[in-house]
């Protein structure tokens, strides 16, 4: 079926043409950058690549120079707020990032080149170390992990200042959580992503398990024999309040990425050590929220691995999951764990980014009382409205399994435990200030 771009901007509308043809949204992409930047372009290929859920990139030569592109692009970008791409900002502060050589950041035309590398980016290492574990390079990324967090710990202590309700408001961070879960204009929740994935649909889980969302949106939860304080309509409505724009600013404000997934990441090999380096800083800002910054690099780098949320084919492969509605209580039963390699990069982050910050914080008399539950509300966040985990009615990505494994892992970051502890819990009480 073809699809009606008359109202999308450009990068919408090649976007949204290249997931039906390819070598089209090619071909435009080479006129749209050549317009754009007065450059010659040719040899454009978009990579197939299973991170990019809200952008495109790719490879072309100009001339005798080759080049990479990238384009993040929101559904319903022009309503936003906020300006895209300010890495000066954080080259600025001491953040590790690359710089582009042609930018732009008008409003559904955000793009930008970088100049080809042969470097991987991390996202890359770490899935080939989720499929074949290895000591020796798990020490090696953990070494360069840690390396990084230092750096961001320092700008994050550096920068730190109180912001306004208005200042923490106009960051664009706010796309990534907040403004998935309303309609823009106008702000009608449930909208968005949240309304488009969720809210009204059937949902497909394993042995041909059916349930509506009116079932399961309201329903106590189990997981893995835990019951959970939290319910699903809870979890969103929790995100409705909390991370409203104007009542984020309780923290203070940082130079921060915003983003900083590792498939944003590139992995610098070194004789001695190896580093991290940024690049797409889509989001970055000088007053961003301190305790949103590193939430969604956070989840998506440790706990959304290994496959479940970027490689759900390869999830149902591996493991099993189980869910029923029975008297009531949605429960859902799963084998899934982190890898060694993510167990390695989240001792990293607790102890070299998460347990000093929070300290800081503290310190400073800017760590609000609620801030575990403003940490879970994001985590929660990050994969259900970066993608939609529902296998069943409209889904487009996901299997039972992989959306099974999927909710339980955002329920069981947005509420803890009645009794008992999971990984969340333990993550929590690592970071906890003395």
């Amino acid at each position: 079926m073809a699809t009606d771009t008359r109202t999308l901007s450009r990068t919408a509308e090649i976007r949204a043409v290249a997931r039906q043809d390819v070598p089209r949204a090619q071909t435009m992409l080479e006129t749209f950058i050549a317009d754009l930047f007065d450059i010659p372009v040719t040899g454009l290929r978009i990579n197939q690549d299973q991170y990019s859920l809200n952008s495109l990139n790719g490879f072309f030569t100009s001339g005798a120079d080759a080049f990479f592109f990238k384009f993040h692009q929101e559904d319903g970008e022009e309503e936003m707020t906020g300006e895209y791409y300010r890495a000066d900002i954080l080259s600025q502060a001491g953040l590790p990032v690359d710089q582009p050589v042609h930018i732009s950041t008008l409003a559904g035309e955000q793009v930008l080149i970088y100049r080809r590398r042969s470097d991987p980016r991390f996202s890359d290492v770490l899935f080939d170390l989720d499929q074949t574990p290895d000591a020796t390079a798990t020490a090696r990324a953990r070494a360069a992990e840690t390396e990084l967090n230092t750096r961001i710990l320092a700008v994050a202590q550096k920068t730190l200042h109180p912001i306004t309700p208005q200042e923490a408001a106009a960051e664009p961070i706010h796309r990534l959580f907040y403004e998935r879960l309303i309609d823009l204009p106008g702000g009608h929740y449930p909208g968005g992503r949240l309304a488009k994935f969720y809210v009204g649909k059937q949902f497909a889980f394993p042995n041909d398990v059916a349930l509506h969302w009116d079932q399961i949106a309201d329903a106590p939860v189990r997981i893995n024999g835990l019951a959970y304080e939290g319910t699903l309509r809870q979890a969103f409505d929790t995100a409705l309040v909390r991370y409203a724009p104007e009542n984020t600013a309780t923290a203070g404000g940082i130079v921060a990425h915003g983003d900083a997934h590792n498939a944003n990441v590139w992995y610098e090999r070194g004789t001695a050590q190896d580093r991290l380096a940024f690049f797409d800083p889509a989001f970055a800002g000088n007053k961003v929220p301190a305790l949103l910054a590193e939430v969604k690099s956070t989840f998506h780098n440790i706990f959304a691995h290994p496959f479940w949320l970027y490689n759900p084919d390869m999830a149902a492969e591996r493991y099993q999951a189980r869910v029923t509605l029975d008297d009531g209580v949605l429960s859902f039963d799963t084998d899934w764990q982190p890898g060694p390699a993510r167990r390695a990069l989240l001792e990293a982050k607790s102890e070299t980014f998460w347990k000093p910050w929070l300290a800081h914080l503290r310190d400073a008399g800017l760590l609000p009382q609620d801030w575990e539950q403003i940490l879970r509300t994001g985590l929660f966040l990050s994969p259900t409205l970066v993608m939609n985990l529902n296998a069943g009615e409209g889904g487009d990505r996901h299997n039972p399994i992989s959306s099974a494994i999927g909710l339980s892992v955002a329920l069981s970051a947005a509420s803890r435990p009645v009794t008992g502890e999971d990984m969340f819990t333990r993550f929590f009480d690592a970071v906890r200030p003395e």
